[in-house]
Parts: C-alpha cells; structure tokens; sequence
C-alpha cells in the first residue's frame, strides 16, 4: 500500500460538506454584497490589507470557509480556535507566538475564533491587547448577533460583515457542482438525480449548505443502483434523506405563500396566516423563518399598539427552540393569532425611518452638554452637568432638552388612537409632550 493511501483514505473519510469546502475566492458560494469584485472585503483579501473582523451570519452560510480561504491567500500564519474548547491558556500562547512571529519574520497572525460569542469576558479581555496593538488580525465567526452577544469593546475594534442565508439557486448550483465533481464530489458515482429532488433539497434547506449537501450525500449513498449500475434518486428519496415532505411548491409559490402570510398578519386575518404558516412548513419551510417574520410584524405592524405582541413572537422563538417540531408549532400558533387580532399601528416602523433619516442627513453629535459623560472631564464640563435635571426629582417626567440643538423641535415617533397608544397619547399630552 502507498504511504499518501493513508491521506487519501482521510479525506475521503470526510463528509461532502467538509469535501466540497471551497479554498478559492472563485469557488466561493453566495455573499456577493460582500465579496463581488471590487467590494471592500475582496480587496482586502486580494492585497492581504484584511483587518480584524467578524463574519456574522446563520449556519451553513460561507463564513468558516471564506476565513479559511483568507489563510490560504495570505502570507501570515494562521490559528484556529473554537471558543467553545479554547480557554485564556490557548489565548495567550496563540498572541505569544504572533508577537514573536511579528518580530522576527515581519509576519502577520490571523487567528480565526469559531462561535466568538461564546467567548466570555475574562477570555475576550485576554484578546483585547493583541487585537488594539495589531499584534494579531481576529477573524470572528458567529450565528449570533455580536451587537448583543460580545464584549463591546472587541466588537468595537473590528468590521462586522453581516452574511445571509444562501439563495435556493446558489444551493443547487452548488449541489450540481457536487454531483459533477469526481475527486471531491459525488461523482466517482454513476449517479442521475432527478430536478425535483435537487429542488427539493435546496428549498427545504432554508439556505444552509451543509444541511443541503448532507442530505445529498445521504440520498446517493443510501439510495441502492439499478441493474445497470446507475444511482436513481428521485423527489421521495430526497424527502426521506432532508426528512421533510414536500407539498410541491416552487420558489415562486413560496415566495407567494410568504407574503400572503405577511400579508394576512397585517390585515388581522388570524386564519388565513395559520394557514399560510402551516403550508409553509409543511412545504419544507423551516419554522424559525416563519417565526421571525412573525416577531418583525408584532413590531412593525402591531408596535406600540400592543406591546406585548413583540413579547409573545419572541417568546415563541424560545419555546420552538426548546421544544424543536411538532410540538414548538403549537406557541408558534398562539402567537400569530395574538399578532392577528392585536390593534395595529404602524407608528414604530414611521419613527425609525424618520430617525434613520435624520441620523444619516444630519448627523447632528453636539450632544446637550448636561447630557454628555462628565465622569472624567474638565471642571467646566462638570459644572455644565449640574444643569441635567434628573427625572426622578420631579417625580418621573420633567420637561427638557434631549435632541440637539439643530433636531430639537423634531417629532419621531407620534401615537396613534390605537390600542395602547391611546393611553401613550394621553400621557404624552398630559406632560404638554403632544
């Protein structure tokens, strides 16, 4: 036997997914609005100029793999580490070796974190020097939001590239690819998969890529040959290995289901969006892509209305998440039914782009200078925060300024007569707000 058989064996040994891993930008599947030629990201890559970042975005979507090609591309060492196993040990050895490498090879460290928001303090404060000092560049790899799940302070020192969910025809592009490829893929096979089944998987998906590839793989390898050798998967053989029937819709008719869905919950019709949810999961839709729209509409259609609609869609993420289907599907119901019937208003979603508007035209930072941080200012600075009138001394409510000077007679957010923005609007009246 050939001593290299041994490697061989290894990888064929490894899943689709990790075979059919890209290790060239070109190879690279989705993101476009980030890596599209000329974008910020793909330059940064091309003249090894990237610095520290994070890749945020939800599984099987491409981050993994596009830190694993910026190590490929450049001429820095590279470490990885998985948050989850790493402790402030693994930290502080892989920032020792970056210093030395930097001294004495002039050579820059990449050190790509996995699951970075599981990162505790203590670990990220151990990570915090190297990344200000340049010693290393941190690539973070999350499915959370860093915004809300780190230490700020590293998130504040790093560019955040949002990745999205990949499109169904990026996923059967990349499972063709798949079915093609003799070395890495599966076509050492004499394998014909039917349109419908490959369409079936990339929709049911729900735009992760290894899920779609492991549910390919697990069709071809289990799916036995004809009596002429070839591997015939069809539409059934493809439900059973993704483990979800199909309903036979197609992209259209699902985007169509989708916004009938939306739709239904904007109008207050609580049966047609129980029946629109339902088609789509029984179509193959994963739940939890029911349910974020969901919590989107409790806030933009229903907002201040009824705030505790924004509560019950939430709260319906968490129990889907905990119980996982069928049962999850029953808080699921509850809570579309109580975004149908709640008042709506569509005051919440008027305020923010009103404010988004402001923000980005006027951008106006004189902060009031009572409302500034005086912790470690000038005296002067200190006797200007005297003059900040502290609500609670006046009984909840006083009356001053809080937008600065060039916004300060601009109205964002105006209730409505609508459910429990009546009592907001009395309120605001009361305090000569209104």
């Amino acid at each position: 036997m050939d001593l290299f058989d041994f490697n061989d064996n290894e990888e064929k040994a490894k899943p689709l997914a990790e075979r059919m891993r890209a290790s060239r930008m070109e190879d690279f599947v989705g993101q476009k609005h980030i890596v599209s030629e000329g974008s910020l990201l793909s330059r940064a890559i091309k003249l090894d100029r990237l610095g520290s970042c994070i890749f945020w975005g939800p599984p099987g979507c491409g981050k993994t793999t596009l830190a694993n090609i910026i190590a490929a591309q450049t001429n820095g060492a590279f470490v990885k580490l998985n948050a989850v196993s790493s402790g402030v040990a693994d930290v502080k050895k892989a920032v020792e070796n970056a210093r030395d490498n930097l001294k004495l090879y002039n050579r820059k460290t990449y050190l790509l974190l996995d699951e970075c928001h599981r990162f505790n303090k203590t670990q990220s404060d151990s990570l915090l020097p190297a990344i200000e000092q340049g010693t290393i560049i941190f690539i973070g790899s999350t499915t959370e939001n860093p915004y809300a799940s780190m230490t700020p302070a590293i998130v504040s020192r790093c560019r955040v590239f949002e990745f999205r969910h990949l499109t169904t025809d990026d996923v059967k592009d990349a499972l063709e690819k798949a079915l093609r490829d003799k070395r890495k893929g599966l076509g050492a096979y004499e394998t014909e998969v039917a349109p419908e089944a490959i369409e079936h998987i990339a929709v049911t998906a729900g735009g992760d890529l290894r899920t779609a590839y492991n549910a390919l793989e697990l069709a071809v390898l289990t799916t036995p040959p004809q009596s002429d050798g070839k591997i015939v998967v069809t539409l059934q053989d493809a439900e059973q290995s993704i483990q979800r029937k199909a309903l036979s819709y197609n992209e259209d008719m699902y985007y169509d289901i989708l916004s009938a869905f939306c739709k239904s919950l904007r109008g207050s019709d609580s049966d047609a969006a129980l029946y629109y949810a339902m088609r789509l999961i029984e179509g193959g839709c994963d739940p939890v892509l029911v349910i974020r729209r969901l919590i989107a509409h409790s806030a933009e259609d229903v907002g201040m209305a009824d705030p505790q609609a924004l509560v019950i869609a939430t709260s319906a993420l968490t129990a889907y998440q905990n119980m996982g289907y069928p049962e999850g599907l029953i808080p699921l119901s509850e809570a579309i039914i109580y975004v149908c019937e709640a008042e709506k208003s569509y005051s919440v979603k008027n305020a923010m782009l009103a404010a988004q508007s402001d923000a980005v035209k006027t951008r106006d930072d004189n902060v009031p200078p009572y409302l500034r941080d005086h912790s470690f200012g000038s005296a002067e600075m200190k006797r200007e925060s005297g003059k900040y009138r502290f609500p609670h001394d006046f009984g909840g409510w006083v009356e001053q300024q809080y937008l600065p000077d060039s916004l300060k007679n601009e109205t964002y957010y105006k209730p409505t007569d609508y459910g429990f923005e009546q009592q907001v609007k009395r309120t605001r009246a009361r305090k000569g707000m209104d």
